[in-house]
């Protein structure tokens, strides 16, 4: 097969117009037998009479639609039915259209690693919805890896022969003007593509896995919420302080943090009410929330709620679903992107949402019975009197930094190079209770920086200031400060390290 699904755990195959199966997977191989392999065999033979619709009604429909997505049986190898939730979408290979069917399983799924004949029992129990939601994605994510590198490719082409005109055509010619609209054309388009390609690779992205206390990711999301322009908003923070410890991705969840708030800004159009909870869960029996099943174990349960336009009842099964919004000028991705960082932390998510009321969202990851911690603190506990030493090559990133910490009370010098913070060190180092320096700078880097200061001063308190995540292994996460970051983020990070 030339598209991505030669290694899916699900049976998936082309079909030209002639309703023959021109190509199959490994999983559809062993699922239906090595007859696939020929390219020759009729869809006719695998369609099963249990089918609601004979396989010329539902082909006339899917011709007209374009693709479905219908629950259908098909014949195994072994000759009996089996029942499948079939995704079938159109595409075109050497110029010539067919349709892909991607079938996934009602019964029992086959291992996340491949699939087998035996596991397809058509007399096994109903699949539990959220595996159904997490194989669609995991059919979308496939699919999307493939477009968004065609894409990606022929938008590159498109840019290099665009700007290479535009380098050659005079300022006063009349297809100037058309070339430059090309070109912006063309790099919006390629924004879309990079979304996608950012959205499909989530599965397959390295994680920097840290243990601790989601409190601080959590205040961390809401805090670029709470602005000037949200004033009108009401927000109630509910936070367990002696939260269970969980592992997890600091970036990954923070933007599934923040793509639920921005929903639930959204939702109360810029007024109304947000509360925000985190607390532990110690489940002890198999528990169902609305489509998901908790299994016996601890978690921690985070919970955003809002009291605003709320979510229709024939749209809420659907929220999950990759490109679906009901939102102009949205591509859609968004709770979908949500769902597969949540359920690659082996967690799981359940909405509950009443049209007019408002919607509820609630992430459970798996925790560990360790309370970490919580190093956040009200805004009232923020100020400080100590003295802080700040590095950077950046004058804005300097005086930024001096104003926030000078309002909250602490004493603040600022040096521009690594040199100069060796100077400026060196006068008084007794005095300096903080060092807050980037890494990335001519001529000496943070890290060269850190290493002479602690040469000079072993206990050295000092926070790596980056716009680079923090790779595995290196500071630990208490003394390292994301860029970009708020003035919250930064006094939060101060206050941490100085306790």
């Amino acid at each position: 097969m030339d598209f991505a699904l030669e290694n899916a755990s699900w049976p998936a195959f082309w079909v030209d117009q002639n309703r023959v199966i021109r190509g199959a997977n490994q999983a559809a191989v062993l699922a239906f037998g090595a007859t696939l392999i020929g390219g020759s065999t009729q869809l006719l033979t695998l369609w099963a009479p249990e089918n609601a619709a004979s396989l010329d009604q539902f082909w006339t429909g899917l011709d007209k639609a374009g693709g479905a997505v219908a629950p259908l049986k098909f014949r195994l190898k072994t000759g009996a039915s089996a029942g499948f939730h079939a995704c079938v979408n159109p595409a075109t290979r050497e110029g010539q259209p067919f349709f892909v069917f991607q079938l996934l399983r009602n019964g029992q799924p086959a291992a996340r690693g491949g699939a087998s004949a035996g596991s397809l029992d058509p007399a096994a129990p109903a699949l539990d919805t959220t595996v159904v939601q997490k194989q669609k994605l995991d059919c979308a994510m496939q699919l999307i890896r493939t477009v968004a590198l065609d894409f990606n490719n022929a938008l590159t082409s498109i840019l290099g022969h665009t700007s290479l005109l535009l380098g050659k055509v005079e300022a006063q010619h009349p297809w100037r003007g058309s070339l430059v609209e090309i070109e912006k054309s063309a790099e919006k388009a390629a924004e879309i593509a990079n979304d996608l390609a950012a959205f499909s690779r989530q599965d397959k992205d390295a994680r920097t896995l840290t243990t601790g206390n989601l409190n601080e990711i959590v205040r961390r999301a809401v805090g670029l919420f709470q602005t000037p322009a949200a004033t009108a908003i009401e927000w109630t923070m509910q936070l367990e302080n002696q939260l269970y410890s969980v592992n997890f991705d600091e970036a990954k969840m923070q933007q599934a943090f923040i793509k639920i708030l921005d929903n639930a800004i959204q939702a109360v159009n810029k007024e109304g009410t947000i509360v925000v909870y985190t607390g532990n869960l110690d489940v002890d029996e198999v528990t169902r929330d609305m489509n998901i099943t908790l299994q016996p174990g601890a978690y921690v349960c985070v919970e955003i709620s809002d009291n605003g336009c709320g979510i229709e009842a024939d749209v809420l099964p659907r929220i999950f679903e990759p490109f679906f919004t009901t939102k102009p000028n949205h591509r859609g991705l968004g709770l979908a992107w949500v769902y597969g960082i949540v359920t690659n932390h082996g967690g799981s998510v359940a909405v509950a949402s009443l049209a007019g009321q408002g919607t509820s969202v609630r992430v459970y990851l798996p925790a560990q019975k360790k309370i970490v911690k919580d190093t956040g603190f009200k805004l009232d506990d923020l100020t400080g009197k100590e003295t802080v030493l700040i590095v950077d090559d950046e004058d804005l990133l300097l005086t930024m930094g001096q104003t926030v910490l000078s309002s909250f009370g602490y004493h603040v010098l600022t040096a521009n190079s690594g040199q100069k913070a060796l100077e400026v060190y060196s006068k008084s180092p007794q005095a300096i209770d903080l060092v807050i320096t980037d890494m990335v700078m001519p001529n000496m880097s943070g890290r060269e920086l850190i290493e002479r200061l602690r040469k000079q001063s072993p206990t050295v308190r000092i926070i790596c200031a980056s716009g680079y995540l923090r790779p595995a292994g290196s500071e630990e996460a208490a003394s390292y400060l994301q860029k970009p970051f708020t003035s919250q983020e930064l006094l939060r990070k101060v206050k941490q390290a100085l306790a």
